[in-house]
């Protein structure tokens, strides 16, 4: 909520009196409406169990691909028919802190404004351009225009992360593409990329959750750009 005040998203607050006052002050500080309400309106607004206390009503988010693309990016996430905003959420939030650029959903993904992934992203959703419902050749259509190169993560990928990393592949502009977490990413949009990556599993574990995937490969490429 406070990241959605900072920003100026936020249109409107919904409170229960004595629960949130710093938060408030703040909203009213800024001119934006604070509406008080009862205990139960809140249960019913909320879609959480346990309310904190306050709901807010926000501007959309998500740009044009376009203008999340502009200037020079360097490292861009990309899901693919992603379903669980949960993990959306924390691809969202992974990506702002591995210092991306932008995230891409792509038709078939998950709302970004889902209450779950908005909570899921704990304010990232406000720091970075968010695109959505568009199609996975479009974007990296876009991407490659952009001067990025397209790696698409799976478990039966060509290239090893880790020797990539070595090879010093990942300093370059860079776009992942991560998939579904049931199917992993669709043959379509794997075989758009420039290179299939898989991240090396040295334990009995058959696979890794999404959201660890994109957290290994986006702060791989960070790492490597920072260098």
């Amino acid at each position: 909520m406070r990241e959605a005040l900072a920003g100026g998203h936020l249109l409107e607050l919904f409170a229960e009196p004595g629960r949130q006052p710093d938060l408030e002050a703040a909203a009213r500080g800024v001119g934006t409406p604070v509406v008080h309400v009862a205990p139960k309106v809140m249960a019913a607004l909320a879609d959480t169990v346990t309310p904190q206390g306050v709901v807010g009503v926000a501007t959309l988010l998500d740009v044009p691909l376009g203008d999340a693309l502009a200037g020079t990016p360097r490292l861009v996430a990309v899901l693919e028919q992603v379903a669980d905003p949960g993990n959306a959420g924390t691809v969202l939030r992974t990506a702002d802190a591995a210092g991306a650029d932008a995230v891409v959903l792509t038709d078939g993904s998950v709302d970004p404004h889902n209450g779950k992934c908005v909570r899921a992203s704990a304010g990232s959703l406000f720091h970075l351009p968010v695109v959505a419902g568009v199609a996975a050749a479009d974007a990296v259509a876009a991407l490659r225009e952009r001067g990025l190169q397209v790696l698409a993560t799976t478990g039966a990928g060509d290239d090893d992360l880790d020797d990539l990393v070595d090879a010093g592949e990942l300093h370059r502009p860079t776009a992942w593409l991560f998939g579904n977490e049931a199917a992993g990413l669709s043959e379509a949009a794997a075989g758009v990329a420039d290179r299939t990556v898989r991240v090396p599993v040295h334990g009995r574990a058959e696979s890794l959750n999404l959201a660890t995937a994109a957290a290994v490969c986006l702060y791989a490429s960070a790492r490597a750009q920072r260098r």
